[in-house]
């Protein structure tokens, strides 16, 4: 397709969801369902302007890819405000590391002996389809840093640490095929890829996104610097995170997580500051902007809500892309029996079954517990691991069957969740209303007894 045609084509889709992004809010629809069905038409499937094979594509796709999951994961963890004292982040991280261990397990256990696949492509697969998808699970998330809902904070700081959590499986997967060096007996694996990649990868980020973000509130408060360009504060504490991660030989999507959730957290510590003894210049002489970008009290605040904005807004964009790849690529998958039943088991069984015994014990209600089990969204995450298995080494049958079953697994969750998504978070809203009403009124016959 040229450059002409995509430009107008990305154009149009651009215009489309900024008229039409507040209706298809109110409709069982999502933009991700749109743009899959348009990139259906552009692709072999429909009218040919886009040739997506996914050997093919594979290497510009894991980049683009990549970015798109690096952004959304900064993203969320900007969102993620609660203390870490908070028993709130209990949830996420059984989610994230309990719930998503079991469920790889399930899969390969499908995948070995039920799709007949070797264990190495089984585990793979897991690996590949496990975790829940940041980008396209942006109706769940929450809202504001303070939002305290279970069923939100739980689905965003799951799919915030899953991302990172699952290449552990993936380089599992690839080892045992022969694609990957794991050690004797994994002893490699379990130090390098699983423990030291795990918590290094956290560890840097957390680092970064504190030293930054207090650099910049310092400069800002104490002497009316770096004031403005928030975008390049934000892309570049991306870049930096993800760069000295992935050199340190640890996982840039989890670094990139932390470094976001780091530096949300230092909006706090700016209110303990003491102003400076002249203050920002005055609302007349250069702007209410200013004053606020660099009082002690609001510097914080102010650079989360500039960096936050830019970032959903790149986030959003980089779904068109991907998710119009999806689309254009799904004339190269084949829907047979065997594939169908599988996406069944993945959505009402396994991912079921795997949040029930992960979050056994745990303070949730039966509402919360039901949605999380469903809204196991599995989406841009699972094309990067994909396109990445592909680009080091996965091949022949085994390839064309974890393209064929991971392409049609995010286009189910696509399209199910899309529908589902508004009416079931409507419904929740208002028992959650409810139950609240109901529990002010037991209150006040209380106090009146």
């Amino acid at each position: 397709m040229s450059f002409s045609i995509w430009a107008l084509v990305v154009g149009a889709l651009l215009i489309t969801m900024a008229l039409a992004g507040t209706l298809m809010k109110r409709l069982p629809l999502s933009a991700s369902m749109f743009y899959l069905a348009v990139g259906y038409l552009l692709g072999t499937g429909g009218f040919g302007l886009m040739t997506a094979d996914p050997c093919l594509v594979s290497g510009t796709l894991e980049r683009v890819a990549e970015v798109a999951v690096l952004i959304s994961l900064f993203s969320v963890g900007l969102k993620l405000g609660l203390p870490f004292s908070s028993h709130h982040w209990r949830l996420p991280l059984r989610l994230a590391f309990v719930s998503m261990t079991l469920v790889v397990g399930l899969i390969a256990l499908v995948g070995f002996f039920l799709l007949g696949m070797p264990l190495g492509a089984a585990i793979l697969l897991g690996g590949v389809l496990a975790p829940t998808d940041p980008v396209l699970a942006s109706d769940v998330q929450v809202d504001e840093p303070c939002d305290r809902d279970r069923l939100r904070f739980s689905l965003s700081g799951e799919g915030g640490f899953n991302d990172g959590a699952a290449f552990p499986f993936v380089m599992l997967g690839l080892g045992l095929l022969g694609m990957h060096e794991i050690g004797t007996w994994g002893w490699r694996w379990l130090a390098i890829d699983v423990v030291w990649a795990l918590v290094g990868g956290l560890f840097i980020g957390g680092l970064l996104g504190t030293m930054i973000g207090r650099l910049v509130v310092y400069l800002r408060t104490r002497h009316q610097e770096a004031v403005g360009l928030d975008e390049f504060l934000a892309l570049g504490l991306i870049a930096l995170a993800f760069g000295v991660a992935t050199l340190a030989s640890t996982y840039g999507f989890l670094a990139v997580f932390a470094a976001g959730l780091a530096l949300q957290r230092v909006k706090e510590s700016s209110r303990a500051q003491k102003a400076p003894e002249e203050g920002p210049a005055g609302l007349q002489d250069k702007g209410a902007h200013l004053a606020v970008a660099t009082h002690p009290s609001l510097a914080g605040a102010y650079m989360m809500q500039a960096v936050r904005g830019f970032n959903e807004q790149l986030e959003r964009i980089a779904e068109l892309v991907i998710v119009l790849a999806v689309g254009a690529m799904l004339a190269y998958i084949h829907v047979d029996l065997e594939t169908v039943a599988f996406l069944v088991l993945l959505f009402f069984v396994l991912r079921p079954v795997s949040v029930w015994l992960g979050l056994l014990g745990a303070q949730v209600s039966g509402d919360q517990r039901l949605l999380i089990a469903w809204f196991g969204i599995r989406g841009i995450g699972s094309i990067y691991y994909l396109m990445f298995a592909l680009n080091h080494g996965l091949n022949g049958a085994f390839a064309d069957q974890a393209i064929n079953l991971t392409l049609s697994a995010v286009a189910a969750s696509i399209i199910l969740h899309g529908i589902s998504v508004t009416p079931l978070m409507a419904l929740y809203a208002r028992r959650q209303v409810g139950k609240s009403s109901r529990s002010i009124s037991d209150n006040r016959r209380h106090d009146i007894r």
